[in-house]
């Protein structure tokens, strides 16, 4: 008869993979994802610390050096934010520090703009707003700081948007897609009233929306609605869109989750 004690019994049990994931701190499974080069390492490591001096930093050697401003944009810091965005839908990292990071990046990009002749192209321009009646914009926030830290233009509504005002931002901006999120069931119903108002337009663009008081069945029940279950969704249903995938039942079967 085999004699195992606990101990030797949990190390039979345990996968390799399991107690090396356990032993792997963030930092360590960041590390794994740096560039290489020398000039964007510390940029991209300065992006996932969500530490805004250090970025400007690497980014000033970067340009000193003889990178152009510009294109640091895309081969540094979206570089950066594509580490944390990897760890984040992975589960290493959590939502503050993806917003700390998508904080240093913004100020990045802006450090970067004033260092340059030339304006950065935009992946896209996105309309946000909290439903009309609805004064909680933390959500949106985290959207709006999400969809710039990945390179969109943003109008940014605000909170309490009436529906006409939503409707009047997509005639003027010509977006590649809206957001709403509502925390308050007696305020998401304006998301209908959107929907339809952009419909007699003659607009049929994607309309993402989310929020503690919206569920999938309820933003399914209008033409253009797209559930996002989290804020980190509106940039991957942007990029979605870009890539060409702009049919609303496709992003559904893409996005919704339930």
């Amino acid at each position: 008869m085999l004699d195992f004690t606990e101990a030797s019994l949990k190390k039979v049990l345990t996968r390799y993979n399991v107690a090396l994931e356990k032993a792997m701190t963030p930092e360590d499974a960041a590390e794994e994802l740096y560039p290489k080069d020398e000039l964007i390492y510390p940029i991209a490591k300065a992006i996932f610390e969500g530490e805004e001096d250090d970025v400007i930093e690497g980014l000033q050697a970067a340009m000193d050096a003889g990178k152009d401003p510009i294109a640091l944009i895309d081969d540094a810091l979206m570089v950066g934010m594509g580490v944390v965005t990897n760890l984040y839908d992975e589960g290493i990292i959590f939502l503050p520090n993806v917003m700390m990071s998508a904080d240093a990046m913004l100020d990045g990009i802006e450090f970067c703009k004033e260092n340059s002749e030339t304006a950065p192209v935009t992946k896209g321009t996105v309309v946000c707003h909290v439903a009309e009646g609805d004064v909680h914009d933390i959500g949106k926030n985290i959207v709006t700081a999400l969809l710039r830290a990945n390179g969109y233009d943003v109008v940014d509504l605000g909170r309490d948007v009436p529906v006409d005002d939503v409707v009047k931002a997509v005639a003027e901006n010509n977006p590649i897609m809206v957001t709403g999120t509502a925390l308050m069931t007696t305020t998401m119903y304006a998301f209908k009233e959107v929907n339809d108002k952009l419909l007699e337009k003659g607009y049929k663009l994607p309309f993402a929306c989310g929020g503690g008081a919206v569920n999938q069945d309820f933003v399914s029940q209008y033409t253009l609605g797209v559930y996002g279950e989290e804020a980190a969704d509106a940039p991957k249903i942007a990029d979605a869109i870009i890539a060409g995938t702009t049919d609303i039942a496709a992003l559904r079967d893409k996005f919704h989750k339930h």
